[in-house]
């Protein structure tokens, strides 16, 4: 948690809804409006409350983590598949790699969302607040 007074009033003191609101790809702000303009491309700036978002720098921390839970989840079920389909090595190879792929897919915008929530969140780059008379 943010031990910025100014950061948790702004925000309301608790950082679950501003990562909630990224993994559902809205803006971590108000919520509303689009987190995302393409697949992963983030949106400049929010439709409905104006955040401009071009501060955020998800860079490759995202798919650090895709890959760190799918490869734990596509592990772990390896020894199921071998018990499930036997003999078949190949077949265990053909479902896990379409797993990997998809499930890759499906969380790596979520994933991003919530990096550039958290990054606004904690004032994290060009996300800081301005001094007042700027």
């Amino acid at each position: 948690m943010s031990k910025n007074p100014d950061l948790l009033q702004q925000h309301g003191g608790s950082i679950k809804p501003a990562l909630w609101r990224g993994a559902c790809l809205k803006c971590p702000r108000c919520g509303e409006g689009r987190l995302f303009s393409g697949y992963l491309k983030v949106a400049p700036q929010c439709r409905e409350c104006g955040l401009d978002l071009t501060p955020q720098r998800a860079d490759d921390g995202p798919a650090y983590i895709v890959v760190l839970i799918v490869a734990h989840l596509v592990g772990f079920s390896l020894p199921v598949m071998f018990d499930l389909l036997g003999d078949r090595p190949a077949m265990v190879a053909v479902v896990l790699g379409g797993l990997c792929i998809l499930l890759s897919l499906a969380l790596l915008p979520p994933v991003k969302g919530m990096f550039v929530a958290l990054q606004w969140f904690k004032g994290m780059h060009g996300f800081r607040a301005k001094p007042a008379g700027i």
